[in-house]
């Protein structure tokens, strides 16, 4: 079946942003600034900032970090004190400061789209000597693990001979966790930075094995760390959020009944409550524990979409909230759409807006992951999904459908590994 072309959105000729657009080199000024300010913002918290393998490297080189929260950045300036980084920013980082962004060198892209011109900043950067910092991951973690990391990111290691430093945050995401980042907790922190490639490893190195490479450096659990370093989270409020998080009840495998209240997590549907305990840990008030370990939930979530997708079974469909984002100094509210997303087409947005129709449609192998926010601040406090194309970026906001952008993260990373193993297993046939 022949491919819809997409419809864009008519915005009656008023002009979009530009991405493609090459960095400055940051001043020498604006990176002390930044690493000074960021410093001022750590004051109170208690954190450490290790280096490993650092000695000696000056620049140029990649710097991949993981993302839990806007303290990484803070943390990455006050390690990398007074050196010139450009770093890799989502649009929606740009809104309503652009000509910020574009003052202390960043580089602009939409998430999880193919993004030539970005790849070409990059290698910019790289040739003048200076830090390119990136969040391979390009989202934060839902609950404090490993996020998707793309297959590209050796390829585009590789390109540029370069040594590769890996900087893990621990704590973050305890103190600022995804799913409630506004009550922040009171956690100890801990950043490590490693060159974990030189250029001659790199050189040397095929694609798959950087990016194997990278992965391992980037693995992270910090519900793990918590509980090896014996830390205790005593707010009350600990608990309110991780529903968004961990939807399906393992008792009654219910999805999207779960709730949450103090320090507490429970199924509406069946009854079961699980107390959130202060040292990260999970504990049935009743009956078996099932999953003791938050990301032993999470992960057992990810095998129970796995299963419905292998089943034939998966699809979505819902009337959304559309805003989007073409320009940096305002979203456009689009008012309602449908949204779909299926195991066929991948993601399915149409909608009428300006008085024509629009239809985006992003396939399976065109998402290799999904960006979604829960109480997403710029726009409704309400979760949303992003789906982006290479000069628009739409937030939809289901209505009818509650706590189900975990579930569509999941499905949309499956479905891509799906349709990259078949045209593999195709090519593969060819060749033989």
């Amino acid at each position: 079946m022949k491919k819809q072309k997409d419809i864009e959105v008519n915005y009656k000729n008023k002009k979009r942003y530009k991405t493609a657009k090459y960095p400055i080199r940051q001043p020498w000024i604006i990176a002390w600034l930044i690493s000074i300010l960021s410093w001022f913002m750590l004051l109170g918290k208690k954190y450490k900032i290790e280096k490993v393998n650092m000695d000696g490297l000056k620049g140029p080189y990649m710097l991949l970090s993981n993302h839990m929260y806007f303290i990484d950045f803070e943390l990455t300036a006050v390690g990398l004190f007074g050196k010139r980084m450009n770093n890799v920013v989502s649009i929606d980082g740009y809104y309503r400061r652009p000509w910020l962004m574009e003052l202390i060198g960043a580089i602009c892209t939409r998430k999880y789209v193919m993004d030539l011109h970005l790849i070409k900043s990059i290698n910019r950067v790289l040739k003048r000597g200076n830090v390119l910092s990136m969040y391979p991951e390009a989202r934060y973690s839902p609950c404090g693990i490993t996020s998707y990391i793309p297959d590209s990111l050796g390829k585009l290691i590789k390109m540029n001979k370069v040594p590769v430093v890996a900087v893990v945050h621990h704590g973050n995401h305890l103190h600022s966790p995804f799913w409630n980042f506004r009550k922040k907790r009171k956690v100890p922190l801990h950043t490590v930075m490693t060159q974990i490639l030189t250029a001659e490893d790199v050189k040397k190195m095929t694609p798959d094995e950087i990016t194997a490479a990278v992965r391992k450096a980037l693995e992270y659990d910090d519900y793990r760390y918590q509980k090896e370093n014996g830390i205790l989270i005593t707010e009350p409020f600990r608990a309110e959020g991780l529903h968004k998080v961990l939807y399906q009840c393992p008792n009654c495998k219910q999805e999207h009944k779960m709730a949450s209240k103090g320090t507490e997590i429970f199924c509406t549907e069946c009854g079961k409550r699980w107390n959130f305990n202060e040292d990260g840990t999970l504990s049935a008030l009743e009956g078996e524990t099932e999953f003791s370990h938050i990301p032993d939930w999470f992960r057992w979530e990810r095998t129970e979409v796995e299963k419905q997708i292998g089943s034939g079974e998966y699809s979505f469909t819902d009337e959304v909230e559309v805003y989007s984002m073409p320009r940096c100094w305002k979203f456009e509210k689009l008012g309602k759409a449908t949204l779909t997303h299926d195991m066929e087409n991948g993601f399915t947005l149409k909608g009428h807006y300006n008085g024509e129709d629009y239809f985006i449609n992003r396939s399976p192998q065109q998402t290799n992951s999904l960006h979604i926010e829960y109480d997403y601040c710029y726009l409704e406090p309400l979760d949303c999904v992003d789906i982006s194309t290479e000069n628009d970026s739409f937030y939809c906001y289901p209505r009818t459908r509650e706590n189900v952008v975990t579930k569509l993260a999941f499905a949309t990373e499956i479905l891509y590994q799906r349709s990259m193993n078949k045209i593999k297993e195709t090519t593969e046939r060819t060749d033989a």
